[in-house]
């Protein structure tokens, strides 16, 4: 059922900078720890009450999960006394290119594969507000790239998760991730109410289409905290429909490098733009403690 968005008043998050091979695009991209954590310091003052961290080698750009990088972005938006939800990524290390002769060249050059464990080494020695927990395997490109989640390792992860008192941000593409997140909050792993993050537009995932984001809501747990979002040119809209449909939101340039078509963005851009959407529809983005009223207590 779609609610009014009068007077409804979303938590919005800010995905920093992501892994992918954008910075060839983006000039200004964050990528040492201090531009990242300066984005997200920004990115907050205007409005977003959760930052989503990715880190970044500095020296290439490239997608990184080392501990300290995560340690220092980490420590500079907390000195920086403004007030917003930390949520560290666990997506990295997930990766694995597949050969072309099977077994033989299984896994091939380029990825990056560790188990579980290793994904959250920077969650147990920072203990974040939030961190992402991506709940399912997926095709992630049009050649032979895998994202490796299968659900044993959802398992341990979650378990781990809990113990560490994180809140799991559940990353769903599609519904089957859905149905195996409900799984594990029937074996007791996530509690509810349970967090889910709607993905949208990915490659081989779910459209980024306003009937994808109702499905996968519709399929949601009953009383589930929720927050949609959609990449490239589809992230505006879906600000608008997840707004409509009662659902946080999330931008940033993770997701999105324009503000609009040939101007490159700021994470902070973005997150003014969306909260000129929520307003011009009624209502008002809420604060950090305010998202962690809902979220964390």
């Amino acid at each position: 059922m779609t609610v009014s968005a009068v007077n409804w008043e979303p938590f919005l998050t800010c995905a920093v900078t992501g892994a992918g091979d954008t910075l060839a695009k983006h000039p200004d991209l964050p990528v040492t720890p201090e531009q990242v954590a300066t984005a997200a310091i920004e990115a907050a003052k205007a409005g977003a009450a959760i930052v989503h961290i990715h880190v970044r080698e500095p020296e290439t750009g490239k997608g990184s999960r080392k501990p300290e990088y995560f340690r220092e972005v980490v420590e500079r938006i907390r000195d920086s006394k403004v007030d917003v939800v930390i949520n560290l990524t666990t997506g990295m290390g997930g990766d694995m290119i597949v050969g072309a002769d099977g077994a033989n060249d299984t896994p091939a050059p380029g990825g990056d594969f560790v188990g579980p464990m290793e994904r959250l080494i920077h969650v147990a020695e920072l203990l974040p507000d939030i961190c992402s927990l991506d709940c399912g395997s997926m095709n992630f490109d049009d050649d032979s790239t895998l994202y490796i989640m299968p659900p044993s390792y959802l398992r341990i992860s979650a378990k781990r998760i809990k113990e560490l008192g994180v809140k799991p941000e559940l990353e769903v593409f599609d519904l089957g991730h859905i149905e195996l997140a409900k799984r594990l909050i029937t074996e007791g792993l996530i509690d509810a109410p349970a967090l889910f993050q709607i993905c949208l537009g990915l490659t081989y995932g779910a459209p980024a289409t306003p009937e994808a984001m109702q499905t996968m809501r519709d399929h949601l747990p009953a009383g589930s905290h929720w927050s949609g979002f959609a990449i490239s040119r589809m992230e505006m809209p879906m600000v608008a429909q997840a707004m409509l449909m009662g659902g946080n939101l999330r931008v940033g340039l993770e997701d999105n490098l324009f503000l609009e078509r040939g101007v490159l963005a700021s994470n902070a851009d973005l997150v003014t733009r969306a909260k000129e959407i929520v307003e011009r529809l009624g209502g008002r983005l809420a604060s950090a403690e305010e998202a962690r009223d809902r979220l964390l207590r």
